[in-house]
């Protein structure tokens, strides 16, 4: 995958620790990327963060996003309600690799209460990483109903 110009970041209060975590790996890989908040761990609803994410990523604004919450559902779940949008709640790499390859994900979604920094920068490794494979998936994702 061609690295990205810019990649969207949001979490709720659970999230943001890891969150930080993820500026910081982005950094030392030099990919740009926008933070839609929150920006502290005082408590917060996770849809105020996620549906500008979700917005600029349909928009085109960013790349792709990545996006956290406390098990990751919730966010995952606003996420997914923009037509543009695949989110992929992803704990391993491998969970990772085939929400790229096969579902074209353009958001990665962690939980952060149940992830570890150094398996979230091996999922974030292979997200970055994997490129979509179409053919029999691209059909597959056409047929994802849209509103």
């Amino acid at each position: 995958m061609e690295k990205p110009t810019l990649i969207g970041l949001a979490s709720d209060h659970a999230g943001y620790p890891l969150k930080e975590f993820v500026k910081n790996y982005l950094d030392k890989r030099g990919i740009q990327w926008k933070d839609f908040g929150t920006d502290s761990e005082a408590s917060c609803d996770y849809a105020d963060f996620g549906h500008p994410l979700a917005l600029a990523v349909e928009a085109g604004q960013c790349q792709l996003g990545i996006a956290v919450c406390g098990s990751g559902e919730g966010i995952s779940m606003t996420l997914n309600k923009h037509q543009g949008i695949r989110a992929g709640l992803c704990w391993i790499p491998e969970i990772a690799h085939l929400s790229r390859q096969h579902n074209d994900a353009n958001v990665l979604v962690m939980p952060g209460r149940f992830i570890s920094e150094e398996t979230a920068a091996a999922v974030m490794d292979e997200f970055l990483s994997t490129d979509f494979e179409g053919g029999r998936h691209q059909r597959r994702i056409e047929k994802i109903p849209v509103r």
